[in-house]
């Protein structure tokens, strides 16, 4: 029996949507909750996802070897490259502003909620009061966030009987939520069958919905190759004197994995190799700075957050303040951290930063239909800003290169 891709069967939900959407807009309820119970398991697998993904990051971090020196350049470099990927972004979807035109209904409660919830107290309510109760309630997860992120530090400064007794849990506990995940990603046709069919009822001008929609699509595109093939390169350019595009041509393998598995784990064993064998990277080098960035490092799926939530906001009819799309970036280079590496996983944790500015996490069903299409593209982003690390890690300990 021939079994169709993920990607097809999203396309093929989507087609089905929009006929069903016009042509039966009378029995949409009859599917939409199939959209409804898709976005609970969403819900269902958020906590629990960015909790394990925070804590065995931050754990791997502290206990890796020569996490002194070689760490603290690793780690500085991941975050600011997640930091410049999501400034491309807000740039570019506070200019060209996809969403406007959308013209989504929003709920009165939320919209309260979003002007009530100031800068200075979304910075307060990082700190929770009960964790207990954080973990319990969605629009919490800043305060999750901020105790994994804790929590996982702590781990590392404990004796190394209880610290690998933590570990090795937090790692098991992962590895059973991911799976969990991809079983969720499975049903993501259902999901969008259902969502898109009542969108595609509800919408009065569905011309400018799918406008919109596409323009998003090549904002975020444009964003990752902005990012990838200019402002990397200057980086490595920059601190090494290299050729960044001769590194990128040697690494031509893991990244067309990556774009077609969409999976920055999935790539790891060769993009450790393609460095080492082709650039000139050591072992030691390579053997560390990969693997962090395979679980802490994601360009793309950061920027992809920043413009799907602004996205989402401006489709809503919401104008976020200056105040609130600070607390996107904060959140999306966070919610990056904690974005396990399979396919689709940016879908679960843009999530988080919906819930950190009170958006609706409905809004998710907007971008679902190109999401896989987008995950190709930032999931290659997020390998190949891997690579850079690598390369200017090497020369930074000064390995010679060889480009």
């Amino acid at each position: 029996m021939v079994r169709i891709q993920l990607h097809w069967q999203i396309l093929i939900a989507l087609v089905l949507a929009v006929a069903y959407g016009i042509l039966l807009e009378d029995y949409v309820g009859y599917v939409s909750w199939m959209g409804d119970v898709f976005l609970r398991a969403l819900k269902m697998i958020i906590i629990p996802l960015v909790f394990s993904s925070i804590v065995t990051g931050i754990a791997n971090i502290g206990t890796a070897k020569n996490i002194g020196r070689l760490g603290f350049k690793t780690v500085g470099y991941y975050l600011g490259s997640s930091t410049l990927a999501i400034l491309t972004g807000l740039i570019l979807v506070n200019i060209f502003k996809p969403g406007v035109g959308a013209d989504l209904e929003l709920k009165e409660d939320v919209s309260m909620d979003l002007t009530e919830n100031s800068f200075r107290d979304t910075l307060l309510n990082i700190v929770p009061e009960n964790i207990f109760f954080s973990f319990t309630d969605n629009t919490e997860l800043l305060s999750v966030i901020f105790f994994a992120l804790l929590f996982g530090f702590f781990i590392t400064r404990t004796g190394e009987k209880h610290r690998v007794l933590l570990s090795d849990f937090f790692k098991a506990v992962l590895e059973v939520i991911m799976k969990l995940t991809l079983f969720v990603i499975r049903f993501t046709p259902l999901g969008i069958f259902g969502l898109m069919a009542h969108r595609v009822a509800q919408q009065e001008n569905l011309f400018e919905m799918i406008n919109s929609l596409g323009m998003y699509m090549i904002i975020v595109v444009a964003g990752i190759l902005i990012h990838a093939l200019i402002t990397l390169p200057m980086i490595v350019r920059f601190m090494t004197k290299s050729n960044p595009y001769k590194h990128f041509m040697f690494s031509r393998t893991p990244l067309l994995t990556a774009f077609t598995t969409s999976s920055s784990n999935a790539t790891l064993p060769l993009t450790m190799d393609s460095v080492q064998s082709n650039s000139g990277v050591s072992n030691k080098v390579s053997s560390f700075t990969l693997p962090l960035g395979a679980t802490i490092n994601m360009d793309g799926a950061a920027l992809y957050e920043c413009v799907a939530v602004i996205f989402i906001a401006q489709a809503y009819g919401v104008d976020l303040t200056v105040g609130q799309q600070v607390i996107v970036v904060l959140t999306s280079l966070l919610a990056s951290v904690g974005s396990a590496g399979i396919p689709m996983a940016g879908l679960v944790m843009i999530t988080i930063v919906l819930s950190a500015v009170g958006l609706p996490l409905e809004g998710v069903g907007l971008i679902l239909a190109v999401d896989r299409i987008i995950d190709m593209f930032r999931t290659g982003a997020n390998v190949w800003s891997d690579i850079c690390c690598s390369i200017i890690i090497a020369s930074s300990e000064g390995e010679e290169l060889k480009a």
